[in-house]
């Protein structure tokens, strides 16, 4: 495999640095085992070859002794021994068993052939043929004249026997010089190839490791100091040679990386400027969303905020009612023939219709869409056109179209913006319906209990001025003056009361809040009913809890001032205590020490209607519950609890 297509690919084991780092290794170490061994045989040879020369030595020695015992005619017990010795000391020299006899324990050596060895066998057969055949007949004879004529052929034979010995330790010698010489040549190679060892590993260490690091080195030195022309040579395919062939394609990558790394940055500066943009027309669109403004006024901002964002030459915003129809609700860049005619769309009508129930709607250019249907803003002049619908809560509530004279490509992210802009114009618009409806109901429960404070107070005062007027003209048809003076009183009072009835109606329905202080308006509702009617009253505030919301604020006061004017128009009462608890829960006390009432008799009689029923509505709407304690001759206790989970946050 190329290294310089997969520089990390696996290499054949024959070409890995390791490989060859080891196959030096057992080079060498054959090499210095091959020596050794080699001069630890000729060590070998030299100490046998010295034990030959020993041994042989000692057989010249013999010879001339065994010589001299026989001719001193010693006895048999002396001159045998000697015999067998010499037997024993050429067999050992011949078989390289070094002496047996326990004088010397060191091994010959005699070459297995050459002229060593045949004159070992020469010395052998010398012995064994003539010397030891005399000696033996000298000892063994009993005949004198017998007996000299063999000691007389021993000692003649004696010379030349001698001189075979000593040309067999001369050879020997000889021998032993030559190997000594390559002994020593041995140590010396031995020497010389351990320098020369040595320096050749210093060199392929240098040309296979500290070469190639060095100049890894130099590389990536340039490299550090910004020269991205730098190269290293691949000058072998071991491991070395694929580092440098990654250096190169790393320099290769940061070269290319360097020269376009300005178009890369304009092109990441240009890319976080389109996300800076969209953020902040997301940011802008929501932000005017959230406000207090109509639904039209939404669609109209919302319509010319995306139009600008994308410039684009028209748009429209399309409402989607319960019938199914599209309502054309702003418009922009849009001609008057459109806005006639697509008024109100059905959703399978055009483009803008078909997109409530398809999703996103893009064209990139009308003209490849061909002639087969007409398209009203194509006819305008619109080249291009996106669609998007308006959800609420993963419902389609609407659309809104851009509308480009020119062949326009919407981008993926602007599409995403499109489409959560989308989302927050659909959740915006619900808001506001959600708001008029709130207030609506608002406004409904506030007619509501008006409608039943005019029925239960004005109203059955002139219920009862009706009655009176009738009794009047009874009377004068009777001409009964004394009734007629007994009426007009009663028509009078009861005059008075239906006005203050409605002067008071009026001030509690326009009751505001002054920045959300609840505390002085109770004050001033006990000071007007103190005012009105004489009664001795007193407020009682306690707690350090948060303030209650304004709207809640607001039903505890109307409940307070509803309290109130009962137990001005039916109590009797001399003294009111109201008490305020505002802690996690906020709990008020109105009591009076009038004559009291039972909610049996009042109900009999019609009192409830008089406030009592209108309290109980503020307070479920509040959240509260409303305890109405009262008996017959001892007054009337009228307690308001708010639990701390149905508080509002102020």
């Amino acid at each position: 495999m190329d290294p310089a297509a997969a520089p990390f690919a696996p290499l054949p084991p024959h070409k890995r640095l390791t490989f060859r780092i080891l196959l030096m290794t057992l080079i060498g170490l054959g090499l210095t085992m091959t020596a050794i061994g080699y001069t630890l045989l000729l060590s070998w040879q030299l100490e046998g070859g010295g034990t030959v020369i020993n041994e042989a030595g000692s057989l010249r020695m013999r010879s001339y002794q065994l010589g001299l015992a026989l001719e001193m005619h010693q006895r048999d017990s002396a001159v045998l021994p000697e015999i067998e010795r010499f037997d024993q000391i050429l067999r050992s020299l011949h078989t390289g068993q070094g002496d047996q006899s326990g004088q010397g324990g060191q091994p010959s050596f005699v070459p297995p052939r050459g002229p060593i060895h045949e004159q070992l066998l020469r010395v052998q057969d010398g012995w064994t043929h003539r010397m030891q055949v005399h000696a033996r007949a000298a000892l063994e004879t009993a005949d004198p004249v017998l007996r000299r004529q063999a000691i007389t052929l021993y000692l003649q034979e004696l010379p030349d026997f001698v001189d075979d010995i000593n040309l067999l330790v001369a050879l020997v010698e000889a021998d032993l010089a030559g190997k000594t010489t390559w002994l020593r040549l041995c140590q010396t190679a031995l020497i010389f190839l351990a320098l020369a060892a040595s320096i050749a590993v210093l060199y392929l260490l240098y040309l296979w490791i500290v070469g190639p690091v060095r100049r890894m080195q130099a590389g990536i030195a340039r490299m550090s100091m910004n020269d991205l022309d730098v190269r290293l040579p691949i000058e072998s395919a071991d491991e070395f040679g694929q580092l440098a062939c990654a250096f190169n394609q790393m320099a290769d990558h940061v070269r290319s990386v360097h020269r376009t790394l300005e178009q890369r940055v304009a092109e990441k500066t240009a890319q976080l400027q389109e996300q800076n943009d969209e953020v902040s027309t997301l940011y802008e669109v929501t932000g005017f969303l959230s406000g207090a403004h109509a639904i039209e006024a939404l669609c109209g901002g919302f319509l010319q905020r995306i139009m600008a964002r994308l410039q684009a030459d028209g748009g429209t915003v399309r409402i989607l009612d319960e019938r199914g129809h599209l309502h054309l609700t702003v418009h922009e860049g849009v001609s008057e023939a459109i806005i006639e005619a697509e008024r109100c769309l059905k959703v399978d009508d055009c483009l803008c219709g078909s997109a409530t129930q398809q999703g996103v709607i893009i064209v990139r250019d009308f003209h490849e869409l061909g002639e087969r249907r007409r398209y009203r803003c194509k006819e305008e002049g619109a080249r291009s056109i996106g669609i998007f619908q308006i959800l609420v809560r993963e419902q389609v509530i609407g659309s809104f179209s851009l509308h480009f004279s020119h062949p326009r490509e919407i981008s993926a992210d602007e599409r995403r913006l499109l489409e959560t802009l989308g989302r927050h114009l659909g959740s915006a618009i619900e808001n506001q319906r959600l708001i008029a409806r709130e207030k609506e109901f608002a406004i409904a429960n506030e007619r509501n209990l008006l409608a039943q404070g005019l029925h239960d107070s004005i109203a059955q005062g002139l219920n009862f001025l009706n009655l009176q007027v009738q009794m009047l003209e009874d009377s004068l048809a009777r001409d009964r003056l004394d009734e007629i003076r007994d009426i007009a009183p009663l028509l009078r009072t009861g005059v008075q009361e239906n006005y203050e009835d409605v002067r008071e109606l009026l001030l509690n329905f326009r009751t505001r809040l002054q920045d959300s202080n609840l505390d002085s308006e109770m004050r001033k509702a006990l000071d007007k009913l103190q005012r009105q009617s004489g009664l001795q009253g007193q407020i009682t505030l306690t707690g350090d809890g948060p303030p209650l919301a304004p709207e809640q604020q607001l039903q505890v006061l109307f409940i307070l001032q509803e309290a109130l004017s009962n137990i001005r128009k039916h109590a009797r009462a001399q003294q009111v205590q109201i008490s305020v608890d505002n802690r996690q829960d906020f709990r008020m006390t109105v009591s009076d020490d009038g004559h009291g009432f039972t909610l049996e008799s009042a109900r009999a009689k019609g009192l409830e209607h008089v406030g009592l029923r209108i309290m109980q509505e503020r307070a479920e709407r509040l959240g509260a519950n409303l305890e109405i304690d009262s008996q017959p001759g001892h007054g009337t206790r009228i307690a308001l609890t708010l639990l701390r989970q149905e508080r509002l946050v102020a």
